[in-house]
């Protein structure tokens, strides 16, 4: 089902995240704080729907070069997540927000490669200008929440490798995985009312390190 991009479809979601009980990330021994955004926008396709904002990461990056990602990074000291979040989203696609665009915060998921990502969901009033920083970002896409929505949007498989699910998510042909597959599937969750974890949700072996 389609969502408007109203005010109406902002605080309908806002309240679905605050009825949502999060799960932090417990014991973070040897894990570094992570946090990204799921951005909230004009899908800007004449259907006048809400999507969220999916990058692919620039080829020249040190790790995850090229992977698909939600906009984010490390938090730096004393910092929180919703506020390293939307620095984040400043730095690679020059969309500055308030605090107060903050919808809510989902579960924390960690990561093979050390980190606990804190995926906070924030809405962005005005996108008509993105300006993503190339030195970080190969292109940006807007997701419909109509799409993320559909049945067959996500599936699940199993590797050798490990006894917890590979969560896939569709989209353009390709499979994005977890930990940005993971986090986009839980939000559809709480879009639908629903408390479901991903936290045990697996990655793929390639983005293990």
């Amino acid at each position: 089902m389609m969502q408007p991009f109203t005010d109406g479809t902002r605080q309908t979601i806002a309240e679905r995240c605050a009825a949502f009980a999060r799960l932090e990330g417990g014991d973070l021994t040897g894990l570094k704080r992570a946090a990204v955004v799921i951005a909230l926008v004009d899908a800007d396709d004449n259907s006048g729907g809400t999507a969220l904002l999916l990058t692919r990461r620039a080829a020249s990056l040190r790790t995850h070069r090229s992977q698909w990602a939600l906009p984010g990074g490390r938090c730096d000291a004393a910092e929180t997540p919703a506020a390293a979040s939307l620095r984040e989203l400043h730095e690679e696609l020059g969309i500055e927000l308030k605090p107060d665009a903050v919808l809510g915060i989902l579960d924390d998921y960690p990561t093979r490669s050390g980190y606990l990502i804190t995926p906070v969901v924030a809405w962005v009033a005005d996108s008509a200008a993105l300006w993503p920083n190339p030195a970080e970002v190969r292109s940006v896409h807007r997701i419909a929440l109509a799409h993320i929505e559909q049945a067959d949007a996500f599936d699940f498989v199993t590797i050798p490798q490990s006894e917890r699910r590979v969560i896939r998510f569709r989209h353009a042909g390709q499979f994005i995985h977890a930990p940005t597959a993971a986090l986009i599937y839980q939000f559809r969750e709480v879009l639908a009312g629903r408390d479901t974890r991903v936290a045990e949700l697996e990655q793929p072996v390639f983005a293990w390190k």
